[in-house]
């Protein structure tokens, strides 16, 4: 064999080392290159995420804010006004003398104070005349006058509010006296802040006897005025406008006694007020359903048989 034949396979042995060599650089470079993209997009990704949770997380935190901010204004609770008059006068002083001789001639002295467990929110007096005057018959009256006052409470409202309801329940009450004739209501003008006058007629065992009932809310307190008369072995009962012009003259008497008990200045105002949160007290007894320790507008007066005879 020549030489130049034992060079050829030589030869081609470093050819193919050379083409392997130059062939497996680029494969490597390729690789290379084709590695780049991936990363490029991993990065971007990871960039478009960071990008886009931070923006999330700020809109999440500003609708977090919004939240907290809305539900301090739902949480505020409201006050409830406090109660203008804090105390009752004394049921049997709310009248004068002068004006107990006018209604009931023959009881001034016969007042009657009403049983109460609390005589600053509740208290009532009643009197009772019989005038007799022998054979030309004898003229009855009964006079009554309750009292409540109610406080401010968190829960149930104002005392202006709670007195209202139960100032129109006892009108209503006034107004459906069972067995009654005859009846007949209208406003008052110049007493309190809401007053009605309420009469009617009534038949009992012992004669004809004729109710008025006036009844008044000035600020919290209510006021209720009950004046009744008969006439027996002959004499008349009395005239409906008779006793109601007595008996709005006296309940008028009353409220101013309830206003001046408070503290109520010339002007008509009433004395200051403690705050809202010292009067919403949830210890008001009150209710609104009418005083047990008065009489109801609905009760006509006791038999005359009962009274004493002055």
């Amino acid at each position: 064999m020549s030489e130049g034949t034992m060079h050829r396979p030589a030869q081609r042995d470093q050819r193919r080392r050379t083409a392997t060599v130059t062939t497996r650089r680029p494969r490597r470079a390729l690789a290379a290159l084709a590695a780049v993209p991936v990363l490029f997009l991993v990065a971007a990704g990871c960039s478009s995420d960071s990008d886009s949770g931070s923006a999330s997380g700020s809109a999440d935190n500003a609708a977090q804010e919004k939240d907290a901010s809305a539900g301090e204004t739902v949480s505020a609770s409201p006050t409830v006004q406090a109660a203008a008059y804090k105390q009752l006068p004394e049921s049997c002083a709310v009248l004068s003398t002068k004006t107990l001789t006018e209604l009931v001639p023959k009881g001034v002295k016969s007042g009657k104070e009403g049983s109460s467990e609390d005589t600053g929110t509740r208290g009532s007096c009643s009197w009772t005349s019989l005038a007799n005057n022998g054979v030309k018959g004898s003229q009855f009256r009964w006079l009554n006058v309750s009292l409540l006052r109610f406080e401010s409470t968190a829960t149930r409202g104002s005392a202006a509010e709670l007195a209202q309801e139960y100032y129109e329940s006892q009108v209503q009450d006034a107004q459906s006296v069972k067995d009654a004739k005859n009846t007949a209501s209208e406003p008052i003008e110049g007493a309190g802040d809401d007053a009605t006058s309420v009469r009617y007629d009534l038949k009992k065992k012992e004669g004809s006897f004729r109710q008025q009932t006036v009844v008044v809310r000035v600020e919290n307190v209510v006021v209720t005025l009950d004046y009744n008369g008969a006439g027996f072995a002959g004499e008349k009962t009395p005239s409906a406008a008779s006793l109601e012009k007595s008996a709005v003259k006296a309940v008028k008497e009353a409220v101013a006694k309830v206003s001046s008990a408070n503290g109520e200045g010339s002007a008509g105002t009433p004395a200051p007020s403690n705050s809202p949160s010292q009067s919403a007290s949830s210890s008001a007894k009150p209710s609104a359903s009418p005083s047990t320790s008065g009489s109801k507008a609905a009760s006509p007066s006791p038999s005359p048989s009962a009274s004493k005879k002055n």
